[in-house]
């Protein structure tokens, strides 16, 4: 029994994969997956303590405030003037999250309306297209294209869908394509907004995962930004603490307030100990930070070098846990994949699973041990040298 809104949705690609992933474990293949961006490195010790701390703590085991404890949104706060130079009101602009994932889930609920539309970037997180539909609203594709760097051209949207437009998604750097966006690009989007009457979503989840002495900026540090733009961050892959759900929304306090009101109905907050680890994450040392992305660009570097080793053509990202690389001669992403899956056990990830413009694209990720990895880039090897 499904609702129609959920069976217009369908599986999500991941648990699709998990599923292929497990009928090859099953016929006794060793299978190597570059697909799910799921750190494997460990939490950073301070952190693990901090949680010890807190859940030993009976105050903890209560209810959580809605909107996160006072230490965590004051936390944040401090986190994004540090790291962004931006000021925000802890009390006003910021909101935990039960991971980003969630927040960016619920937003369209928060400020959508039946109908309205919601500019999506195509490819992109299905999360953005699956929230708007369970939302009523009505997705319109925002074509992401490499001869832009894999930016939206907002001068391409129909004006009769602008009337109806209410919320843009973008995630700079980007997942699934690995681009980035400089505060040039921000301040485009933040008058495409002002014009148009529009919010922005901008999901910096990545905005740690950076290499080569690149810094990701924030849209809110663009002049007017916070009237416009709500900013999702995850603690996830910054510390690798994807399974330990937290997060934060900042900027604009009409939509954070707006997002903070829906939730109050659907859940009932963060659990405090993990918001008290995530106060030892977000002001505690930085550096731990250090060896997780000289891991990342060793391995950047290494599937690189092999994938170009048979002819394949990946770039060299500057930025988040992937590497989205052209198919071969132009082969539909769910053969190739299919194709590598069946000669080498790798499961990689067909573009066309992040939208219809990802077509002719798989996506690599980087958060697979090291001897895996190397493992599977021997049998890619192989199989096409």
């Amino acid at each position: 029994m499904q609702s129609q809104r959920l069976r217009r949705i369908g599986a999500y690609m991941f648990a699709d994969l998990d599923r292929k992933q497990a009928v090859l474990e099953a016929r006794g293949v060793d299978v190597i997956n570059l697909g799910v961006g799921d750190p494997d490195l460990p939490t950073p010790p301070h952190i693990v303590r901090a949680l010890e701390e807190g859940a030993q703590d009976p105050r903890t085991h209560r209810y959580p405030p809605y909107r996160g404890t006072e230490a965590f949104l004051r936390a944040a706060a401090d986190w994004i003037l540090s790291r962004f130079g931006v000021r925000v009101d802890p009390e006003q602009e910021v909101l935990a999250l039960i991971g980003s994932k969630e927040g960016l889930a619920h937003l369209p609920w928060a400020v959508l309306n039946p109908s309205e539309v919601a500019l999506v970037p195509d490819p992109g997180y299905p999360v953005y297209r699956s929230s708007t539909i369970m939302a009523e609203g009505e997705v319109v594709a925002m074509p992401l294209e490499a001869d832009r760097g894999f930016l939206p051209d907002f001068d391409r949207i129909p004006t009769e869908v602008l009337r109806r437009a209410r919320l843009v998604f973008l995630n700079y750097p980007n997942n699934p394509t690995g681009a980035t966006a400089d505060l040039e690009f921000f301040a485009r989007a933040v008058e495409f907004a002002r014009r148009h009457n529009l919010l922005v979503a901008h999901d910096n989840s990545y905005c740690e995962i950076a290499y080569d002495g690149y810094r990701p900026p924030s849209i809110l540090e663009v002049d007017g930004a916070r009237e416009v733009a709500i900013e999702l961050h995850s603690l996830s892959k910054a510390f690798n603490m994807t399974g330990w759900r937290v997060g934060f929304a900042a900027g604009c306090a009409e939509a954070v307030g707006a997002l903070g009101a829906l939730k109050t109905n659907v859940d009932s907050g963060v659990f405090r100990a993990v918001q008290h680890a995530a106060v030892a994450a977000l002001t505690g040392p930085q550096d731990v930070i250090t060896p997780t992305l000289a891991t990342y660009r060793s391995r950047r570097d290494r599937l690189v070098s092999a994938l170009r080793s048979v002819g394949w053509s990946p770039p060299v990202p500057r930025a988040t846990l992937y590497v989205w690389m052209p198919t071969p001669g132009g082969a539909s992403s769910v053969a190739f994949a299919a194709e590598v899956l069946e000669r080498t056990g790798v499961v990689i990830t067909p573009g066309i699973g992040y939208g219809t413009h990802g077509e002719g694209y798989v996506r690599l990720s980087l958060t697979t041990p090291d001897a895996r990895l190397d493992e599977a880039l021997d049998r890619i090897r192989k199989a096409y040298a």
